[in-house]
């Protein structure tokens, strides 16, 4: 008997890209871009909409808008999530969309993918307050819930592999380039 499994991925057309991009590695070049503009105090407006890919300037089907701002704790008026924030966000967001590709990758079905993403912040270090330490996370920790038509084992390794392929996890536990300037 052969269960067909469904977690709403395209793994064909992952393969047959990955298949493409080995023949034409300039192609796999992308440049993913925001605009932010600030709005008052430490509130931002940041908008996705364009990006560069497989040789062209690219939009996504529709603009992305996020709030940017602090709680009422720091003074500020709540408007949105803080900044360090969206680095959970995206980390929990690529990790569990590589669950969702391996899984179908490995005829695995999925139920449910929950995560909890936990990052440890000593605030002194932004606020100057000390020094010695540092402005950003000091660890972070993700947890996932899954329920899926598979042992304990083979779940731990669609974790795995997600971490091993996540872009977001390889940007936040290895050292990236970053240029800031003011045109």
């Amino acid at each position: 008997m052969t269960t067909t499994v469904d977690n709403g991925v395209n793994v064909k057309h992952l393969l047959d890209a990955r298949e493409a991009l080995k023949q034409q590695p300039e192609a796999a070049q992308f440049v993913w871009k925001a605009k932010s503009k600030w709005e008052r105090g430490v509130n931002t407006t940041i908008t996705v909409k364009e990006f560069y890919g497989l040789g062209e300037d690219r939009e996504h089907k529709s603009e992305s808008v996020f709030k940017a701002d602090h709680p009422e704790v720091f003074g500020a008026e709540d408007d949105g999530i803080t900044p360090i924030e969206y680095l959970l966000v995206g980390l929990a967001s690529c990790l569990t969309a590589g669950i969702a590709s391996v899984a179908q990758n490995r005829g695995i079905q999925l139920r449910s993918v929950e995560a909890t993403v936990e990052g440890r912040h000593d605030i002194r270090g932004i606020l100057g307050a000390d020094p010695d330490v540092r402005n950003g996370y000091n660890d972070i920790k993700v947890t996932f819930h899954i329920d899926a038509d598979a042992s304990r084992e083979d779940i731990e390794a669609l974790v795995a592999q997600s971490q091993k392929r996540s872009a977001v996890f390889d940007a936040l536990t290895n050292p990236t380039d970053v240029t800031v300037e003011v045109a």
